[in-house]
């Protein structure tokens, strides 16, 4: 039976590499996004090369926390365990705590923090009941790191952080893995318009290998933090 993983945000950049690099090793996927002809095309995709293995791609907002739940629960009537959690969808509205118009605050948390609170919660006691799994929570460099015309947004990837240390303490004793990714400029839609070359950037399949790697360590090892930036630094 081929273990499943759930990706939200999972038809582009880093979620989309991240459903990538575990479909080629096996995996049945199930992933949301807002786009339904992009999560058309990867189901049709997928269905294609790995004709062996389960998808279900359903579209949803996970700003909206009570379509968020039932997209939960139909991962879970589809595949009736979830070996692996990524909480990759996500905002970035630029702006100023002073000067960001009202909304983007409330945004940024349903999309970027509340959004993987509650598939924590639905997913992660389906870990419990299963006794194993692994949930993987994307942060960035601006949860550790505030920066001009960041705003909300740090604030919001601050409180990803400290949501996947809560769970780390939360999860340890229960053969629970928990892991936070802190990558710095990625090559995904965020940086779309960019002057700079593309090898400025973190390429978003580095970020899936890294993820790949850390799920197939030893049972007994749990990385906590993978923090990953390009070579040449962060982007100012």
């Amino acid at each position: 039976m081929n273990p499943t993983i759930l990706v939200s945000g999972c038809t582009k950049g880093i979620g989309l590499a991240i459903v990538n690099i575990f479909a080629a090793n096996g995996f049945n996927v199930a992933g949301c996004a807002r786009d339904k002809n992009a999560l058309q095309e990867l189901f049709t995709s997928l269905t294609l090369k790995y004709p062996n293995q389960q998808f279900l791609m359903e579209t949803c907002d996970v700003s909206n926390a009570e379509l968020l739940k039932i997209f939960a629960e139909n991962v879970l009537k589809e595949f009736k365990t979830v070996e692996v959690l990524v909480n990759n969808a996500g905002v970035f509205l630029p702006g100023t705590i002073l000067t960001e118009p009202e909304g983007a605050l409330e945004l940024q948390f349903q999309t970027n923090v509340a959004s993987a609170y509650y598939l924590c919660q639905i997913i992660g006691k389906n870990m419990l009941g299963s006794g194993q799994g692994h949930i993987f929570n994307i942060c960035s460099t601006a949860s550790i790191t505030a920066y001009t015309n960041g705003g909300s947004y740090c604030i919001s990837k601050y409180a990803m952080l400290g949501l996947n240390q809560v769970l780390r303490q939360e999860l340890k004793e229960k053969n629970i893995k928990v892991t936070a990714i802190l990558p710095g400029a990625t090559l995904t839609d965020s940086w779309k318009g960019s002057e700079l070359p593309a090898e400025r950037f973190i390429p978003s399949e580095d970020i899936a290998k890294l993820v790949f790697n850390a799920y197939t360590l030893s049972p007994q090892t749990n990385v906590e933090e993978i923090l990953v930036r390009p070579i040449l630094g962060d982007i100012g």
